[in-house]
């Protein structure tokens, strides 16, 4: 199930794009490289360490440029409350879009009430603060049955995105899993792609199989 418009020119990826830089070893000088590479390139937003909230969005103030940040990353099973707490300071810091790993042992657990209540919360968190709530499933991890049920419970929870990777499992963002998620989801869900997303050629594919935004390292490359 293909939902999108091929996109045909190479700067035409740029509003997909949430320009990332997560590794331990982040530096504030490679998050303000990233967001004057951002604020270049016109990219959607940009995805910081929590720590680096503050820095991204004083830099990319009246850019237009979203700021993003991780909670409960990059293995989901910090507390909910944790959780809860991680995503409300990065929104008082004005962080504008939030990407929660979903709690996946919980998930295995057979759990799913639970996660669909930490998900709630922090929809009505975010939802509450205008912001952007992504759920990040590590689809790596899942079978395609699992897939499908945590995209119900993210749409059940309201999300706004259903993400597919961390980029710290072992592996990342497939085609077959975007058309599987999209097939899944309801039409204004959208989905966010990312994990070893290094090509050109490879994120066109993903938006073509219905991703709505690239995570990537790489994203002044791709263009």
């Amino acid at each position: 199930m293909k939902t999108n418009v091929p996109i045909a020119p190479e700067q035409s990826l740029a509003p997909y794009i949430d320009h990332t830089v997560l590794k331990p070893d982040t530096t504030q000088a490679m998050v303000a490289q990233l967001c004057e590479e951002a604020v270049h390139h016109r990219f959607a937003a940009v995805c910081v360490p929590p720590c680096f909230v503050k820095q991204a969005v004083a830099a990319l103030q009246d850019t237009g440029v979203q700021v993003a940040t991780v909670v409960g990353f990059p293995l989901g099973y910090q507390l909910a409350k944790v959780k809860f707490f991680e995503a409300h300071q990065a929104l008082t810091e004005g962080a504008t879009e939030i990407d929660v790993v979903m709690n996946i042992a919980a998930f295995k657990s057979g759990k799913h009430e639970e996660v669909l209540s930490e998900l709630q919360e922090l929809s009505t968190l975010c939802h509450f603060k205008n912001a952007v709530l992504k759920v990040i499933i590590e689809t790596a991890l899942l079978s395609p049955e699992e897939i499908v049920q945590a995209c119900k419970i993210c749409e059940e929870a309201e999300a706004d995105y259903v993400k597919t990777s961390t980029g710290f499992a072992s592996g990342g963002a497939q085609v077959e899993d975007i058309l599987l998620m999209r097939a899944t989801l309801s039409k204004h869900i959208k989905i966010k792609a990312s994990g070893g997303i290094k090509t050109k050629e490879a994120a066109l594919a993903l938006v073509k199989a219905g991703a709505d935004r690239i995570g990537t390292s790489s994203g002044v490359s791709l263009l």
